[in-house]
């Protein structure tokens, strides 16, 4: 049992108060559900409690540097306001007003940027450009334009099509997306969103919403404020994306095509398919440009030709590597487990500070890919018509030799670290009727022990998240 519990301290103890709740609250789930199982443990008394956090949650919780409230001042005529909300929002001053570029998503906060914008100089807004139809970059419009119907507010053709508010299945992406985002975690559990805060503003969100009135099919050059601008189609993280070049600043805006992380090619929220053949070669043409200023849709802006350039040909070799990594096992009949297996960064990459696993995840990708382009069928026969869930959880308990012995595998597995293993067991105990409470708690265990070395924020708030969702059920069924 001491054992079971340094393994638990050693991912749940984060030195701060905020997490000790989470550690005592482990602890009284396995007291209570795995004591039996820990008596017989031939390895208890063999390691002590260690008050030491997960490595990859301190990098997580470094992350939150890109992410404190700032107007940054990248030259004389660009300011980037980060920190502010979910996503930044950009001003550049030109000789007869200036040019907004993203909107943040709350009202409340647009209004707070749009002030300190105002600070800096009085000179209206003359245009407004949205880089792609994310809510968090065209929600709080309103505050920068105001009522001024001039102001030319420019966007892609298909701005906005492929949002989850056009999907059937809407009440199950929202869902989705409060897990990934953990909106319902309590302010103990959160860090981040892996390229935003962990909490962002709610205040009218999306109600400074305005559409644009200009709209254009690959490229456009339009002098803006006295300005010459250059926006670029760019598919990527949405099929609307846009880059904004201006040549005469040396600076541009990438939009969600490039933040600090490596890239969400596939959003567990759920998504259409992100085109990520296109992505990466949208970030590659952004590296032939002479970039000083690199501005992108999350977390800080970057400065320097030498390391602008890097960071844009690091993120576009990682996203092509993925990309054809996956077409080249999937060309050898590899089925999808075995090409999720087989696809890699290089070392070099790996390393990257722009390419830790922040916000997306290699996997992740090379899922996408694969059921883009060949749908849910894998290649291997055994998967044309599979057994039910119910039917392939009692071949399985069959095979262990009895629900109990499963049960038994299943407490052995948090003991033993093998914390996947324990969930997939769980999942089969929960399609019979034994022992659901005990199995919930077990499982509700596992997530939270999971979720406690994620470096991957979006994966660690689903954990996190489900597991309460989970605990909340319990509940109510006792009540």
């Amino acid at each position: 049992m001491n054992k079971l519990k340094s393994q638990i301290a050693a991912t749940y103890s984060f030195k701060t108060l905020k997490y000790q709740t989470i550690l005592r609250g482990a602890f009284l789930v396995l007291g209570i559900i795995l004591m039996p199982a820990c008596q017989n443990s031939p390895n208890q008394n063999t390691s002590q409690v260690q008050d030491q956090e997960h490595p990859n949650i301190t990098k997580l919780k470094s992350q939150n540097a890109e992410f404190i409230p700032e107007i940054i001042k990248l030259n004389e005529k660009v300011y980037v306001a980060v920190g502010y909300d979910g996503s930044n929002a950009s001003m550049v001053i030109g000789e007869q007003g200036v040019v907004i570029i993203d909107a943040l998503r709350a009202l409340g906060a647009a209004e707070k940027v749009a002030e300190e914008f105002r600070n800096i100089t009085d000179k209206p807004v003359e245009a407004l450009i949205y880089t792609h139809g994310h809510l968090d970059h065209t929600g709080g419009t309103s505050a920068f334009i105001g009522n001024n119907k001039d102001v030319k507010i420019i966007a892609r053709e298909g701005f906005k099509d492929e949002l989850q508010e056009h999907s059937p299945v809407e009440p199950i992406l929202k869902q989705r997306n409060i897990r990934q985002f953990g909106r319902d975690l309590p302010a103990k559990d959160i860090i981040n969103r892996g390229v935003a805060p962990g909490i962002t503003p709610t205040d009218r969100a999306g109600k400074g919403y305005i559409a644009p009135n200009l709209t254009f099919q690959d490229s456009i050059t339009l002098n803006l404020a006295g300005i010459d601008i250059e926006l670029h189609a760019a598919d990527g993280e949405t099929n609307d994306e846009l880059f904004v070049w201006i040549p005469d600043l040396k600076t541009l805006f990438a939009g969600d095509n490039y933040y600090k992380s490596f890239p969400n090619l596939y959003a567990i929220r759920g998504s259409q398919y992100r085109d990520v053949k296109s992505w990466g070669e949208s970030i590659r043409k952004m590296s032939t440009y002479p970039v000083e200023y690199l501005v992108p849709g999350h977390t800080r802006p970057v400065s320097g030709k030498t390391i602008v350039h890097s960071n844009l040909k690091n993120y576009s070799t990682a996203i092509l590597s993925v990309y054809q990594q996956t077409i080249d096992a999937m060309n050898k009949g590899y089925t999808l487990q075995q090409t999720v297996d087989s696809v890699r960064l290089a070392d070099a990459l790996i390393e990257q500070p722009n390419l830790q696993e922040f916000y997306g995840s290699v996997p992740w990708g090379v899922r996408s890919i694969f059921l883009h382009y060949v749908g849910w069928f894998d290649g291997n026969p055994t998967n044309l018509y599979p057994l039910s869930s119910s039917q392939e959880a009692k071949h399985m308990v069959e095979l262990a030799g009895g629900e109990e012995k499963m049960f038994y595998k299943l407490n052995q597995s948090l003991e033993k670290s093998d914390y996947q293993w324990g969930l997939e067991l769980a999942d089969y105990l929960l399609q019979t009727d034994y022992e659901k409470v005990k199995v919930t708690k077990v499982k509700i265990a596992l997530l939270r022990v999971l979720a406690a070395q994620q470096i991957n924020a979006p994966a660690r708030n689903y954990y996190l998240s489900y597991s309460y969702e989970l605990e909340k059920s319990l509940k109510e069924s006792v009540l």
